[in-house]
């Protein structure tokens, strides 16, 4: 007998972690109130790209985007493409507002609570491009059951990209490295971008620095960037 609930994010069906922070100022909460609602994911039926803007697009899907800095990057790099953020904490929302309010960023979609609810929900073969960057590393190892490196999150990450698309991971914690190592290698559905070692321990193209990462460097950390290709079917 175990002492700890077995499975993974797909499996637990809970969020952990705080959903929120300080209390919002009054431009902040009108954000809330008046632009979420206006470019929420729907809570039912099937997430494709024509269904929340209109027509067919490459789609992007970012599980845990933070401040949404890169996701506002890349969609602002992007507009002829659609990008899907998810994230749970509040405060990082209201970031992500601001970005997509600043930016006139028409191409952008949120979500917020937890990523697998949409993500199940989008046709299998519809993403261009999954980003997973310097997710919660939960390094205990009674908590590894937590971490979205798992194999049933990669997996449904796996059926809902085409083939050939990406799998954008990043991370500062050797402990969640060493994890998604083993997690990724010899997956059958993704091929490793890399050839040498300079490949992961230097930021590619069209990948911006966060301020979460700006942090990891401040305080000595290293910072590992992987790309993982879907294979075709």
């Amino acid at each position: 007998m175990t002492a700890h609930k077995s499975g993974d994010p797909t499996t637990l069906n809970r969020l952990y972690g705080r959903q929120s922070g300080p209390k919002l100022r009054k431009g902040q909460q009108e954000l809330v109130d008046t632009l979420l609602p206006a470019i929420s994911v729907p809570e039912e039926g099937e997430v494709t790209a024509a269904n929340l803007f209109g027509y067919d697009r490459p789609l992007h899907f970012e599980i845990g985007f933070g401040g949404g800095e890169h996701m506002a990057y890349r969609a602002d790099m992007l507009p002829d493409h659609g990008f899907i953020g998810c994230e749970p904490f509040l405060n990082g929302v209201v970031q992500a507002l601001g970005h997509v309010r600043d930016g006139a960023l028409g191409n952008v979609r949120l979500h917020m609570g937890d990523a697998l609810q949409v993500l199940s929900r989008i046709p299998d073969g519809a993403l261009s491009f999954v980003y997973l960057l310097h997710p919660d590393p939960w390094p205990k190892a009674r908590h590894a059951k937590r971490r979205m490196m798992n194999p049933g999150p990669v997996d449904m990450i796996a059926r809902k990209l085409k083939p050939g698309g990406e799998f954008r991971f990043g991370t500062d914690h050797p402990i969640y490295l060493r994890w998604a190592l083993m997690v990724m290698n010899g997956h059958p559905d993704f091929d490793w971008l890399a050839s040498d070692p300079k490949d992961f321990q230097n930021r590619p193209g069209g990948w911006p620095e966060t301020r979460y990462e700006a942090k990891a460097r401040s305080i000595g950390h290293e910072v590992w960037y992987f790309r993982y290709r879907r294979k075709d079917a």
